[in-house]
């Protein structure tokens, strides 16, 4: 999910949500272990307290990546509350407790999307985006105008959908970038043009129709 954001301060990092995080990753990686006999936390970490000072960093690293890119404002619940519930599941399911020695910015943005939080679309962030407005003209054979985000295999160079779910740094794929498509009464896509930015397919698609209004992330990170 995309968020809008409404606001350019950046929030301030919540002690709260640290904890949160953190006791979330901690029931985590404990339940993990009971289930797979194979896994010592003692051994993997070299004690309980190595870990503890693992799961700590992470949950810091993760609530101040969080208030550069989340918008909390469009959250249904209380932060601390869904990290909570949903953090140390969500990072386990894409990295083993062995991993998180390695849990790094772009594991961030993985557990974000895993979490499928609204998040402020800027260059720095691999955010696959789907966006359809209404094309205002009524003589034209689009219905409609969509933003997608799109990304090139490396090896037969074909382009394919960038979708939630994939994984946004996969090695077999080129960066994401946005393609402009036309959209017909069948629901059926034609390409126009690609860019390297949200902001430029936008511009592109009011220069073909100056009436367009795609979602504005003008104010965004």
């Amino acid at each position: 999910m995309i968020g809008i954001a409404t606001e350019t301060e950046t929030p301030q990092a919540d002690p709260a949500a640290i904890f949160a995080a953190a006791l979330s990753l901690w029931e985590a990686c404990h339940i993990a272990a009971k289930n797979d006999s194979s896994l010592d936390l003692n051994d993997q970490f070299n004690g309980m307290d190595q870990l503890m000072r693992e799961i700590m960093r992470i949950a810091e690293l993760f609530e101040h990546w969080a208030c550069l890119y989340v918008v909390f404002e469009q959250l249904d619940e209380v932060w601390s509350y869904r990290l909570e519930n949903d953090f140390g599941t969500a990072s386990l399911k894409l990295v083993s407790p062995a991993e998180l020695v390695g849990f790094d910015e772009d594991d961030c943005l993985r557990v974000a999307l895993e979490l499928r939080l609204p998040l402020r679309l800027c260059d720095k962030l691999r955010i696959p985006i789907d966006v359809r407005v209404a094309n205002p003209n009524p003589d034209s054979g689009f219905v409609q105008f969509r933003i997608q985000t799109v990304r090139d295999h490396c090896e037969d160079g074909d382009s394919y959908p960038f979708w939630f779910g994939d994984e946004p740094f996969d090695d077999e794929f080129t960066a994401p970038y946005f393609s402009l498509y036309g959209v017909d009464s069948d629901g059926l896509s034609e390409h126009i043009a690609d860019r390297r930015s949200y902001a430029e397919t936008e511009a592109l698609a009011r220069k073909l129709y100056s009436d367009i209004r795609f979602p504005d992330f003008s104010n965004n990170v």
